[in-house]
């Protein structure tokens, strides 16, 4: 006898789920190479799902300190910023290159919460983070083939539940926090730690995708597929 047909899988309205590859949703304006300044999975992963071909060029000895009484936003901005120059000014850069780069903070008010230097210093991250609201920066530079170029840092505030310890390191125990600013990751394990989210989710992940989208749009740098 014939096994049964397992149901089909269903999306959450209930109706039938789309396995279907997804289509592109952009196209770049022709003769424009997108260059990534990041090697940040969860960007390559957004660029991949608009549909834009991409070449990454990583940024080396650019990571610059926060300055004495710069806000958040300020130095996610000016790192996005450094990271774009210094790809911008690389061997692998073109005359048609348009170079994206972003830098994403974790802040807790004026303190900047950076990637945890061992395991110890993970765990007062979280420590401090469990049961607060806290904000995620992430800034954004474009620098354009027309020379011109535009940025912007975008917030989002995030409330933590509030974990007891055991929780806190056994997270800490499973790897994630090691290269994380703040020490979590909100796409990864650590999604389950945070309660609630205001303000765009892609910046809490790392690129701030509805602004750009605008941007590149409005600048008439890509456009929508027909």
């Amino acid at each position: 006898t014939a096994a049964p047909l397992a149901p089909p899988e269903l999306a959450p309205s209930g109706g039938p789920m789309n396995t279907a590859p997804l289509q592109p949703l952009f196209l770049l304006r022709p003769g424009i190479r997108l260059v990534l300044a990041s090697a940040s999975p969860r960007r390559r992963q957004f660029m991949d799902e608009w549909g834009l071909p991409y070449t990454i060029v990583r940024p080396t000895g650019v990571e610059p300190r926060p300055e004495h009484g710069e806000t958040p936003a300020a130095y996610a901005l000016r790192a996005a910023t450094a990271k774009a120059r210094a790809v911008a000014a690389s061997a692998d850069a073109g005359a048609d290159d348009l170079i994206l780069a972003a830098d994403t903070v974790v802040a807790l008010g004026h303190d900047i919460l950076g990637k945890p230097a061992d395991d110890a210093d993970a765990l007062d991250m979280l420590r401090r983070l469990s049961g607060r609201e806290h904000v995620v920066i992430t800034g954004v530079c474009c620098l354009f083939p027309d020379g011109s170029s535009a940025g912007f840092a975008d917030t989002s505030a995030v409330r933590f539940h509030a974990w007891p310890e055991d929780v806190l390191r056994a997270y800490v125990r499973s790897g994630e926090p090691a290269d994380k600013a703040g020490a979590y990751a909100i796409q990864g394990q650590g999604a389950f730690l945070v309660e609630s989210v205001h303000g765009s989710w892609s910046t809490v992940v790392g690129l701030p995708v509805s602004r750009l989208a605008a941007l590149l749009l409005e600048g008439g740098w890509m456009r929508p597929v027909d």
